[in-house]
């Protein structure tokens, strides 16, 4: 099974696109990264409410990231494990992309925290 693909653009100022091709599950038989299908599951993250030279607000828009991500991504039972694998799998790329498409600092930073966990 291969893995999901992922796609993120930056929506304009203030907002990130998470886009999420699945692929692995058949829901499209093929897909352009340059050219993504409406029909592609996908969330706009809004943070221009956030200050991202803060902690909190770093803190809070990886928080909104996260949760995106488990929308666009596809759901898995855990008595499933390979789908389950590829939906983990899906959502930290999902995450890693929408942080560095946001280029903040403290952002990477909370983001290398929640991923190097011992």
């Amino acid at each position: 099974m291969k893995n999901s693909e992922l796609t993120r653009k930056i929506a304009g100022r203030g907002a990130v696109t998470l886009l999420t091709l699945a692929t692995a599950f058949g829901a499209l038989s093929s897909a352009s990264a340059a050219t993504p299908d409406n029909n592609v599951p996908s969330v706009t993250v809004r943070y221009a409410d956030l200050n991202l030279s803060t902690e909190a607000g770093a803190k809070a828009l990886y928080q909104r990231i996260a949760y995106a991500a488990k929308q666009v991504c596809p759901v898995a039972d855990i008595r499933d494990l390979s789908r389950l694998v590829v939906a983990r799998a899906c959502q930290q790329a999902a995450i890693a992309g929408a942080v560095s498409a946001v280029n903040s600092p403290l952002l990477a930073a909370n983001h290398a925290a929640k991923t190097h966990r011992g």
